[in-house]
């Protein structure tokens, strides 16, 4: 596969590790963002849901994560949510990777594995 990826990493999630090896045993060029200490502006966060293809920026979110309950988000609206992610990017949910226009969140990896087979260059 001669296209790259961005992988939106998380080191200390097992998961991101697992899809960096997916897309490693799959001699993808990658290009690794560890979003916890790059993370994204509010501009990339929007670029990045559209990508998804998802109605909501909470569909990208750690729901359970006592962060989301701390900062009491589960009413909060659109704008308030893409900021809290810009402020506290533990709130993504992970990994996120990026082919072309399109993207998949790796809970399952399958999602990683059909964004890779479906991608039309």
């Amino acid at each position: 596969m001669t296209s790259s990826v961005i992988l939106y990493h998380n080191p200390n999630c097992s998961k991101s590790r697992a899809a960096l090896l997916l897309l490693q045993v799959r001699n993808v060029d990658t290009k690794v963002i560890p979003y916890l200490t790059e993370p994204l502006c509010e501009d990339q966060i929007r670029i990045l849901k559209k990508k998804l293809a998802i109605s909501t920026v909470r569909d990208m979110m750690r729901h359970k994560d006592s962060l989301y309950t701390t900062l009491q988000l589960d009413q909060a609206d659109e704008e308030t949510l893409i900021a809290a992610i810009a402020a506290h990017p533990i709130l993504i949910e992970r990994p996120i990777v990026v082919f072309g226009e399109r993207a998949a969140i790796g809970r399952p990896l399958t999602n990683i594995e059909a964004l890779l087979e479906n991608h039309v260059s």
